[in-house]
């Protein structure tokens, strides 16, 4: 069966510079891509209750902005290190929606057509690497992304996300640790929503974490993590910064993870008022405001992501389950299309093969 032809509207290349300011395109495609985020994960949470999704179903329902925010500022040629709630960053580099509802399904046409199922896929040809599940243990990955650019001297950066409790782990340490010795080309996207599963901030550290970058060697920035506006420039600082050898970032997005650990998860632990104070910063709702006041139309977005689902998941349904006999074809790579010379198609220059950047 071939491919979903249905993309979602692409963007031109362009140069960004740190004073970088997004066009009235850019931000409609902020927007267009936190709906299309949100929409995927409700479809596939409605697949999960219908007994279509082995196993448990994680979103990111609220963090939308900050796997946007981020991930519109890389390049074609940068590398992404992606978390479980961060679907955004897929959609952005190309991965479509029926690609990941048929994942999530365990189903041929998913991105590792069904050898794996849920959160655990990328796609190395768009520069997405594999979810690797103990967190944070993607941190040391983009690590050997970025000092592969760096001994290639290559203007390339890696982005890894990760959740407030990832602090904590050994792991996190050690990758932020070599990442401020070798002055690395990359940017750590800290995801702070509150809880690691159900453990508070208050029981995960005694110091905020964005403060421990200093003692690392590397800059430190915290943003408000449901304003997909503030989420890209930080983090296009940070990139321009990582690509003239300036070093690491460590960007903490102060956000709220809205649905539980997993759809398990009632969140029962979760004080009420909390929940309400978040509800009340949802972060397409809010730039979606802040858009309808400067008098810049959005309903068409709505409009053009619920068609955009509806094909997508008609597709999705109609993949076949894979056949047990090729379960080992695909698994080994015979090449080496993460690190790659960077020119893989990436669907927001227009599924064109991307140049030098």
């Amino acid at each position: 069966m071939a491919t979903p032809t249905a993309r979602p509207a692409q963007l031109e290349p362009r140069e960004r510079d740190t004073a970088a300011q997004l066009t009235v395109e850019d931000r409609r495609e902020l927007l267009r891509y936190m709906l299309l985020m949100r929409a995927t994960e409700e479809r596939a949470l409605g697949l999960y209750r219908q007994g279509k999704v082995p196993g448990s179903h994680y979103d990111g329902r609220g963090q939308e902005a900050v796997s946007v925010g981020s991930a519109f500022a890389l390049s074609p040629r940068d590398r992404a290190c992606i978390l479980h709630r961060d679907l955004g960053a897929h959609l952005i580099r190309g991965v479509t929606p029926g690609r990941v509802l048929a994942q999530m399904m365990g189903r041929v046409g998913g991105v590792t057509n069904g050898r794996d199922g849920n959160m655990h896929f990328g796609d190395p040809g768009l520069g997405c690497v594999g979810m690797v599940s103990m967190l944070p243990d993607m941190a040391p990955v983009a690590c050997g992304l970025a000092l592969a650019f760096q001994m290639r001297r290559e203007p390339r950066v890696a982005m890894t996300w990760f959740g407030d409790g990832s602090t904590a782990n050994g792991q996190w340490h050690e990758a932020m640790n070599v990442a401020g010795v070798r002055r690395l080309p990359i940017v750590f996207i800290l995801e702070n929503n509150q809880y690691a599963y159900s453990t508070p901030n208050e029981l995960e550290f005694a110091v905020d974490p964005v403060e421990r970058a200093a003692t690392y060697g590397f800059a430190g920035v915290k943003v408000d993590g449901n304003d997909v506006e503030a989420v890209f420039q930080a983090a296009a600082e940070a990139c321009d910064r990582a690509r003239v050898g300036g070093g690491p970032t460590l960007i903490q997005a102060e956000t709220m993870r809205m649905h539980g650990h997993g759809a398990h998860d009632d969140m029962s632990y979760v004080p009420p008022e909390l929940f309400e104070h978040w509800a009340a910063r949802d972060p397409i709702e809010t730039f979606e405001k802040r858009l309808g006041e400067e008098g810049l139309e959005t309903e068409s977005l709505h409009k053009a992501v619920a068609e955009t689902l509806e094909r997508e998941t008609e597709w999705a349904l109609a993949c076949p389950m894979p056949d047990p006999a090729t379960a080992a074809e695909g698994v080994f790579a015979t090449e080496d299309p993460v690190l790659g010379d960077g020119h893989a198609p990436w669907s927001r220059w227009s599924g064109r093969a991307a140049t030098d950047a």
